[in-house]
């Protein structure tokens, strides 16, 4: 197999998301549209990967930098059509020996399985289509004989027969680097934009007597977004997706359009998602678990048997360990939950452990920051905490120890120990009965 490199183009101005936020950073299930572009080309086996990114968003090129180093970056200025930008990518590929593959950061949708049918053929230049539901605008592929590409028609200038060609242009286009940048230096910027168009090395390359053909994916795999109502349809494309995934794969959800899963969510068979369940990224729910209505979690993992909701909050760290209970209105970050652990409602748990069997009263809460750092609670296994307990941090529970409802402990409790934090309560005989009657004089007398 020819070695792969890639070009994602990421340099558009994406003024139509009307949004501070670079287009390409915008959010698709929980992840920047450009990542997405970079998934697939990393999914693909490309050794090299070059962004293309414009002056006019530094953002982006720091977010390129970040995962893939600041040789991945190229800079396209100014804007000068597609072709101007791949050709800013021709420094970062020096010394490269192998096809290349450009792709769009506005293309979230695309994956792998749809871009690899277009290596290891003959053809000099391979370029992607589709068919289009409603053609439109898009650029039409004049096909020959098999899957052989005569040209592409920007629709501007397509006759009216060319119109009615439903095969389009995705943009995509797999070419070797060598003959890539030297089709690149002939394209001509003399056409109505005064652009360098990436589509015109079609037309150069079969005029050196080059074969240049087409394959051919779903319109939804080359999405594009440029707007804020494009976005919301690629969500929705994506979702629909996710879904249709795992009750494939045999997971139970009887609402299944009002879960929204993220971009690496993992949800084993057997497990049950319940209506209005939100998905952020990095969690794994590795068995038959139970995800109740109204949860959103995020960076957790939930173990088989596990129960997690209604309306619970599971944050980045948290893990739910067999058979254990998160419950209604519960907040879990960073806590480790052992087997059959429970946190039945009203509570917050931050920075530590519950051992397993162990029971979390309603209203505890894990007093784990002091404003400057954060400390762990542990909670041994089969303790039980009372109701409305504060434990201030770092502090331990035995295991089999109890704590008394409404205390607070800033002590270690031993194992098998009982623990009361709270004042002692006085009764003062009578006061309230004169306190109503004092007061409703006064109010009398106004």
């Amino acid at each position: 197999m020819s070695a792969r490199a890639a070009v994602i183009l990421a340099a558009g101005q994406g003024t139509r998301m009307r949004s501070p936020l670079p287009k390409v950073l915008h959010l698709l299930a929980g992840r920047a549209m450009l990542d997405h572009a970079i998934d697939a080309a990393e999914a693909l086996g490309c050794e090299r990967i070059v962004v293309v990114v414009g002056t006019h968003s530094p953002e982006v090129g720091r977010h390129v930098e970040g995962r893939l180093g600041k040789g991945a970056v190229a800079v396209q200025d100014p804007p000068q059509g597609t072709g101007h930008a791949v050709q800013a990518a021709e420094a970062a590929l020096a010394g490269f020996e192998g096809d290349v593959v450009i792709t769009y950061a506005d293309c979230p949708l695309l994956r792998a399985p749809s871009v690899e049918p277009m290596f290891g053929s003959a053809a000099a230049v391979t370029v992607l289509g589709f068919e289009a539901a409603d053609p439109g605008a898009y650029g039409r592929l004049v096909m020959g004989e098999g899957d052989t590409l005569l040209r592409i028609v920007e629709a501007k200038e397509a006759s009216e027969h060319e119109l009615q060609v439903d095969r389009c242009n995705s943009g995509v286009m797999v070419c070797e680097r060598e003959l890539l940048f030297s089709l690149l230096s002939e394209v001509t910027n003399a056409n109505a934009k005064g652009e360098y168009y990436l589509t015109d090395v079609i037309g150069l390359a079969r005029q050196r007597g080059l074969h240049c053909r087409a394959v051919f994916t779903d319109e939804a795999a080359v999405q594009g977004v440029n707007s804020q109502g494009e976005l919301v349809a690629a969500e929705a494309q994506f979702q629909s997706v996710q879904r249709d995934h795992f009750l494939t794969e045999g997971v139970a959800m009887p609402a299944p359009q009002t879960v929204h899963f993220a971009w690496d969510t993992e949800v084993a068979p057997g497990a049950m998602i319940e209506p209005n369940v939100v998905f952020g990224p990095g969690v794994r729910v590795v068995g038959p678990a139970r995800i109740r209505a109204f949860s959103h979690l995020e960076g957790a993992v939930v173990e088989a048997g596990a129960e997690v909701g209604p309306y619970a909050r599971l944050r980045p760290g948290a893990r739910i360990g067999p058979k254990a209970r998160v419950g209604n209105f519960v907040e879990v970050k960073n806590v480790t939950m052992g087997e059959g652990a429970k946190a039945n409602h009203l509570a917050y748990l931050g920075d530590g452990e519950v051992g397993a069997e162990a029971n979390i009263g309603a209203g505890t809460i894990f007093c784990n920051y002091d404003g400057f750092n954060k400390a762990r609670t542990v909670v041994g296994e089969g303790a039980f905490v009372g109701s409305n307990s504060a434990l201030v941090a770092p502090v331990t529970v035995g295991a089999g120890a109890m704590v008394g409802s409404g205390s607070v402990v800033t002590e270690d409790v031993p194992p098998g120990d009982l623990a009361l934090g709270r004042a002692k309560q006085v009764n003062k005989t009578g006061w309230a009965a004169k306190f109503r009657k004092l007061m409703s004089e006064r109010k009398g007398r106004k």
